[in-house]
């Protein structure tokens, strides 16, 4: 038996109970999530999402694909491909850890996975734009996204000046702010207040929370308006 002593994990607050980033992302028409992680399909039945359409990858860390065997259910019940969209680096990746998806021969039942090669170019999933925004996680490069006034990024601790343009008349942006305490790779908490008021972001989500940062109730207290901690179950609507 393995006990644990943190705050976090003890919490009875359900804005505590944090699960690993991901977003899903709907309009009228189409439905497709950011990332697959380790808790995709306990994410996908809690939201009860019946539908969707594809998969948008940020980058090939094991805790942003690692679910991404379980889209096998829609599959099924949807009776095609899932779309993959994701950079040539991600694609690399998804195809070594679930090399027997894309074997000539396929067991019976493997995830039915389309792969779409994206860039830095806006496209389209269905009736949603999307604009792709490269920023840094230490050295690797990572695809933030924005759709219409809303921007997602996770994962990043830099943004180039002409990446930040696009981010720019964003009226909602969601950043990763990992902990207090300087880290090499994501954003802290200052760090990420600092890059929405910059940015002038009317309404931003803090996401990516490591349990060092600590109890949602109380860092909520310390932030500026317009700045908040997401957390699971969270809903935005935006045009």
């Amino acid at each position: 038996m393995i006990a644990c002593s943190c705050i976090v994990c003890n919490s009875e607050d359900k804005k505590d109970k944090r699960l690993r980033s991901s977003i899903l992302v709907q309009s009228a028409r189409t439905s497709f999530v950011v990332d697959t992680t380790p808790d995709f399909r306990y994410q996908m039945l809690r939201e009860k999402v019946k539908k969707l359409d594809a998969v948008l990858f940020t980058h090939p860390h094991k805790d942003h694909i690692a679910g991404l065997d379980d889209v096998r259910a829609f599959n099924f019940f949807n009776d095609q491909p899932m779309q993959i969209y994701a950079n040539q680096m991600t694609i690399e990746g998804i195809m070594r850890e679930f090399a027997y998806a894309f074997a000539d021969k396929k067991y019976p039942g493997v995830p039915n996975l389309e792969l779409n090669s994206i860039d830095l170019h806006p496209f389209m999933i269905g009736d949603i734009p999307v604009i792709p925004i490269m920023v840094w996680h230490h050295k690797m490069p990572v695809y933030g996204f924005r759709f219409g006034n809303f921007t997602y990024i996770t994962d990043a601790n830099r943004i180039d000046e002409a990446e930040l343009e696009k981010i720019r008349g964003s009226k909602h942006l969601v950043l990763n702010a990992l902990r207090k305490e300087k880290h090499i790779s994501h954003y802290t908490l200052e760090e990420a207040v600092e890059m929405v008021q910059s940015l002038n972001i009317p309404e931003a989500y803090f996401t990516h929370i490591s349990h060092q940062l600590g109890l949602h109730q109380l860092v909520e207290k310390e932030l500026p308006p317009g700045i908040h901690l997401g957390y699971d179950g969270l809903t935005i609507e935006s045009s």
